[in-house]
């Protein structure tokens, strides 16, 4: 028989050029050892990393994504793009929890130039971690399929969400607590679910009507919902005529 093969994760890593790539760089000269699971992607701030990138590379088999970048205010930029990779990690997480996926699969590290020892010891600890859970989906209980139509779901919320960022979540503190304290508030909670949960749970409905109509029952069962939240979310999408209902077939399609 032969022997269970070792899982060994897929991590993408976005690195600043400023910052945290050269304390990776150094990591490297200085012979500090970490597991060969990071392929890197080099970014000219933290600030860069859009939420679409985490999201397709967990598409594209990921199971770990890590995001470093400068300590707060020793952003090489003035705009001080590490703030905005802060805020971005928090609404990412909070995404990926909504589609089920394990937002411990996503972190964000201050790593300087200088700090060679320190970029080991973060993807030790973190490429330990990602082993821990295994591949993407399997922690969760999510299949292939399933988890492949979530994440396309959430992907294509992603100017959405911005949008909703902007307008109603946008905000400048000068620490992590504070950013933490925000982003975990009653108030942070209730828009997400009305806003960024209803539109995903109106995305999901009308992926599944791209192949065939399906009744409100079918279309419930398969999103997890109850008759009447899926009942609410189909009356909202008829009204902005997306999908229709058919009286003689007792069914949903798209408009």
């Amino acid at each position: 028989m032969h022997a269970q093969l070792e899982f060994k994760p897929r991590i993408v890593g976005f690195l600043c050029n400023w910052c945290c790539y050269g304390g990776a760089d150094l990591c490297g000269v200085s012979r500090f050892q970490y597991p060969p699971y990071l392929r890197v992607i080099r970014v000219m701030c933290s600030g860069r990393v859009d939420m679409s990138f985490i999201l397709r590379a967990f598409s594209n088999g990921a199971d770990g994504v890590f995001v470093g970048g400068c300590h707060l205010n020793d952003c090489h930029y003035n705009t001080e793009g590490n703030y905005d990779a802060l805020s971005v990690m928090h609404l990412s997480k909070k995404l990926l929890k909504l589609i089920g996926v394990n937002p411990d699969r996503l972190r964000l590290e201050w790593v300087s130039a200088g700090e060679g020892i320190r970029f080991a010891e973060v993807m030790n600890d973190f490429s330990q971690m990602i082993k821990a859970l295994g591949p993407l989906g399997t922690s969760e209980g999510i299949d292939e399929s399933e988890l492949k139509f979530r994440l396309e779901a959430a992907s294509k919320l992603v100017p959405y969400i911005k949008l909703v960022e902007r307008e109603r979540l946008r905000t400048r503190f000068s620490t992590e607590k504070e950013y933490a304290e925000f982003f975990a508030s009653d108030e942070v909670n209730r828009i997400f679910d009305e806003t960024i949960g209803a539109k995903l749970a109106g995305t999901e409905i009308v992926m599944l009507l791209r192949d065939a109509g399906l009744s409100a029952v079918e279309i419930a069962k398969r999103l997890g919902l109850s008759t009447t939240q899926a009942s609410r979310h189909l009356n909202m999408l008829v009204k902005q005529q997306m999908i229709k209902y058919d009286e003689a077939m007792k069914r949903y399609a798209l408009a």
